[in-house]
């Protein structure tokens, strides 16, 4: 845990790190990629973390409209969540936290974020912050910050759970301490940052100030 620091809020990213979707996510941009005749193998790495108009946009094709075709990756992914599950333990450490001291901060859009929250029994917050809250997804830090304004925190007192590099490098640009959750990564994560594999075991403890931290 990172010094045992105790914290005003909680701000977790979804995919990846409250639930696993990637291989629905991955079906979907399969046979995007294909539609389009990017490489697969070195495509797919490229999805994770961020919002699927700047996945889209990364590629530069000629004549697609990377908004347009945002909205169909959605529409698709809205009606596919079959293998989507919570990581480990998620479910139950979320609904141990004080409802006002944490939010969900997704790439996704409202629509396909509660879709795949009722489909891995994750909980639904008083604050979330998606793809149509910000002019710029993560890395940029404008998602972290504004959870920790809506919950009326300062991000600097936040521990933001995360996944993929873009949303470390966004909790990081915050000015939040970052938690890793390596739960659907294959591979050892180098990171400075501290890390969990999932949340079972975890549990939280407030302070008589109302701070929180993982127990």
């Amino acid at each position: 845990m990172p010094d045992h620091r105790s914290y005003r809020a909680f701000l977790f990213d979804m995919d990846g790190t409250l639930l696993n979707s990637i291989a629905a996510a991955e079906r979907i941009w399969t046979r995007w990629a294909l539609r389009h005749g990017v490489d697969v193998a070195t495509f797919l790495p490229t999805i994770h973390g961020v919002r699927a108009i700047d996945t889209i946009a990364r590629q530069h094709l000629p004549g697609v409209d990377a908004q347009a075709e945002a909205e169909q990756i959605t529409r698709e992914e809205i009606e596919d969540v079959e293998g989507v599950v919570q990581v480990a333990g998620a479910a139950a450490f979320l609904k141990g936290l004080p409802p006002s001291q944490w939010a969900i901060v997704t790439s996704a859009p409202m629509a396909l974020a509660l879709r795949r929250m009722d489909a891995a029994g994750i909980p639904r917050p008083l604050v979330m912050v998606t793809s149509e809250d910000v002019n710029d997804g993560k890395p940029n830090p404008a998602c972290y910050r504004l959870a920790a304004e809506r919950l009326q925190v300062a991000s600097q007192e936040c521990l933001v759970f995360e996944d993929a590099d873009a949303g470390i490098r966004a909790g990081e640009a915050s000015g939040a301490d970052v938690m890793v959750v390596t739960a659907t990564h294959t591979h050892p994560v180098v990171t400075h940052h501290p890390q969990i594999k999932d949340y079972l075991g975890l549990a939280v403890e407030m302070n008589e100030a109302g701070l929180i931290r993982i127990q």
